[in-house]
């Protein structure tokens, strides 16, 4: 724990560390709980889904509006999936610590972290094209200048977009549960996935995720005790109780959006896990 509140003390950009983070799950959900994009049209399918087990696909339509503002943002702040690695410096016109958020639904927590958090880079992941064009459209719409977005699946950014030990945060909140035992296999947080998430982190990152939903959670912690490039930073991972997390690399605090506060109304607890990069 050491290492990782040692390196938290010496990133740039870790005066942004009381900004908030929360996934907006607001609207309709596609995908497992990643997200990034596609290349060209014959393979568009195969490149936004290409695991279609791994997650649920719902399509609609663009407003006039949204469609509007994409056409307008969209070149110079989105991006689909593809094969060569990010130049995240060249993308946002600056060097600053970065974080990505796997499954920004509508953005709403997504633009209030970034606004909460000037001196961070964000980069949400996506697959759900009408719930980006809301956020696309805030982004102009406030002037938010510290968000990219990429659409289609996030093991695939990770995994040829995003150089190791390059991110300061990475955050995934609500990811789809699959409740249904035979279905857990499309759960994004499996140990192949943890593993490749820890392998991108740098020394002092992040790895914030928050679920409503009891049985998963309990398969996140077993599968995050087991991931050796990560050490509990908070009760759930296994950290001290008495010493929680607080002096990190990223802002650690949440806006409860409209889908957390309907869990809280059902009753449902809400798990935080926080583990560090060491």
């Amino acid at each position: 724990m050491d290492a990782v509140n040692d390196a938290a003390k010496h990133t740039a950009g870790s005066d942004g560390a009381e900004g908030g983070s929360l996934r907006n799950h607001e609207g309709p959900r596609e995908r497992r709980d990643d997200a990034a994009g596609s290349t060209p049209p014959e393979r568009e399918s195969a490149r936004l889904y290409p695991r279609v087990t791994s997650f649920r696909s719902r399509r609609g339509a663009l407003t006039a509006t949204q469609q509007q503002s994409w056409d307008r943002m969209w070149p110079r702040i989105g991006r689909e999936v593809g094969d060569e690695p990010l130049d995240a410096a060249a993308w946002f016109g600056r060097t600053a610590p970065l974080i990505i958020e796997v499954g920004c639904g509508t953005g709403t927590a997504t633009a209030a972290m970034a606004q909460a958090e000037p001196d961070f880079d964000l980069i949400g992941i996506e697959v759900y094209k009408p719930g980006l064009a809301q956020l696309v459209q805030r982004i102009e719409r406030e002037g938010i200048d510290n968000v990219r977005l990429l659409r289609g699946d996030a093991v695939d950014v990770l995994e040829h977009m995003i150089a190791k030990d390059s991110l300061a945060g990475v955050r995934v909140f609500f990811p789809d549960p699959w409740p249904k035992a035979r279905h857990h296999k499309r759960r994004l947080l499996q140990p192949a996935t943890m593993a490749l998430i820890a392998s991108r982190l740098q020394r002092g990152g992040i790895l914030h995720v928050a679920t409503d939903h009891a049985d998963y959670a309990e398969h996140i912690a077993e599968v995050g005790a087991g991931e050796t490039q990560l050490v509990g930073l908070n009760e759930a991972t296994g950290g001290d109780p008495e010493h929680p997390a607080t002096d990190t690399v990223i802002g650690l605090e949440r806006p409860v959006t409209k889908f957390e506060s309907k869990a809280h109304r059902a009753g449902s607890a809400i798990t935080e896990f926080i583990w560090g990069k060491i």
